[in-house]
């Protein structure tokens, strides 16, 4: 079932805010949010994206659908509160020890193994809403990186940067499992084979070089790499502008 985007998010964020509808009239319901996320969680940790769905959820719950509905108006809503949930397990940035940049690096690699074991967060974060648990988050991440001397605006900016970098990364890699699920190992040896047979590294010596040095990689040691090279350079920035200062 695919998300689907509406052009209201104010349901969506009235129970993200706390707002409930008022109980219809008839029995008296016995589910509260809480645990319809709960079991709209572990639905997609078990099926994936396009395993979650209002009717896989109630019969999670043992209720009907239209049941659902009572608590929940739609999908969009759902996914909205999971993504909320999932932000609230993250632990806050100035929770973390170290510096600055430890703590960047804490919570990027902490985003990334959240990422590679749950993937299905991946297309509920394309356009997050500003909930509660990400509010917070994001108010803590900016004052651990308060500490480098950049105004608040250019720490958003590092965020962000962060953030795209962590994600695009996990969503590549995704994708490319995806593409190959029940296939990779067949894939990757006849994709060797023919290369091996037919391609002439000689006219391509740094790419040979790079191969056999190991540094074309699995995606963890990409990823790595490319979250130092971003934080060398937000460092360096720092450096700069700290020695202005001087």
């Amino acid at each position: 079932m695919s998300e689907r985007h509406t052009s209201d998010p104010t349901p969506a964020l009235r129970l993200l805010w706390g707002e409930r509808p008022e109980p219809r009239r008839g029995p008296r319901r016995g589910l509260d949010l809480d645990r319809i996320v709960a079991a709209a969680v572990e639905l997609a940790d078990e099926e994936g994206e396009r395993g979650l769905s209002m009717r896989g959820v109630a019969s999670r719950l043992g209720i009907g659908t239209a049941s659902l509905y009572t608590y929940v108006p739609s999908r969009t809503e759902l996914t909205a509160l999971m993504l909320d949930a999932v932000i609230a397990e993250s632990p806050l940035p100035e929770d973390l020890p170290g510096t600055w940049r430890e703590r960047v690096e804490a919570w990027a690699r902490h985003d990334w193994r959240m990422f590679r074991s749950r993937p299905w967060t991946l297309r509920l974060i394309e356009r997050p809403l500003l909930g509660p648990s990400l509010l917070a988050w994001y108010e803590s991440a900016l004052r651990v990186l308060s500490e480098n001397g950049l105004s608040p605006v250019e720490n958003a900016s590092v965020i962000e940067s962060v953030d795209a970098y962590v994600q695009g990364v996990a969503r590549l890699t995704a994708d490319q499992e995806e593409s190959h699920a029940g296939n990779a190992e067949p894939w990757a040896a006849r994709h060797r084979a023919y290369i091996a047979e037919r391609v002439d590294f000689s006219a391509h010596p740094l790419w040979t070089e790079a191969a056999l040095s190991g540094a074309i990689a699995g995606p963890a040691d990409h990823f790595e790499s490319g979250l130092r090279f971003l934080l060398d350079g937000v460092e360096a920035d720092v450096r700069r502008r700290a020695e202005r200062r001087d």
